[in-house]
């Protein structure tokens, strides 16, 4: 389904997701200024074997919030930063020593708000495949990658209610060792989504 996917055809339909959700920056939103705070993650696309992947970090035990748990890079944005592009390249250099000028940014998925009152925005880009990554050593564990075809099979995952929250909460099942959950699952099934979507039209 994926293998013959292009970077135009990912790009167009990002560009059909934001233009929908009319997400220039960060200054748009529904909630007051001081209630959300704006972050950014890099969800990182890659070919690997002739098919697309999208690749992932694990944080260490020695970060502040979320200790080893599965995620894109990113974090939140600086002062001087008023486009989530500008903060997912920082955070994606800052953690895993990625180049903004190596990554082609294709576009943004629709931003979503975390329970820790943060307003993110993935944005998505492609990265050149090898590649040697600097991993920040108090941030980042690993760094590894899981093939779009594997995400995109429901029955590698679980979507359920957990503890009477009114959301779902997905839960991959373990690949390579690694347990993909939470924020980080719901954007990558939402991009699985927009992607699928579009090529059944």
């Amino acid at each position: 389904m994926f293998e013959s996917l292009t970077e135009a055809e990912i790009s167009a339909r990002l560009a059909a997701a934001s233009s929908a959700s009319n997400t220039d920056g960060y200054a748009e939103t529904s909630a007051p200024p001081d209630s959300l705070k704006c972050a950014a993650v890099l969800v990182p696309l890659l070919r690997l074997d002739r098919e697309w992947h999208l690749l992932f970090t694990r944080r260490t035990d020695r970060v502040e919030s979320h200790k080893g748990q599965v995620s894109f890079p990113g974090g939140a944005c600086d002062a001087d930063e008023s486009t989530p592009e500008q903060t997912a390249l920082r955070e994606a250099e800052e953690e895993i020593g990625l180049h903004p000028n190596d990554v082609r940014v294709l576009g943004r998925l629709a931003p979503m708000t975390t329970i820790s009152s943060f307003r993110v925005t993935p944005v998505v880009g492609v990265i050149e495949w090898p590649v040697v990554f600097r991993p920040a050593q108090a941030e980042v564990a690993r760094v590894f990658t899981m093939p779009l075809k594997w995400l995109a099979d429901r029955s590698n995952r679980w979507e359920f209610n957990l503890f009477g929250r009114n959301h779902s909460v997905i839960f991959f099942h373990p690949h390579d060792g690694e347990l993909l959950w939470g924020a980080t699952a719901i954007m990558t099934v939402e991009f699985l989504n927009l992607l699928t979507a579009e090529r059944q039209a």
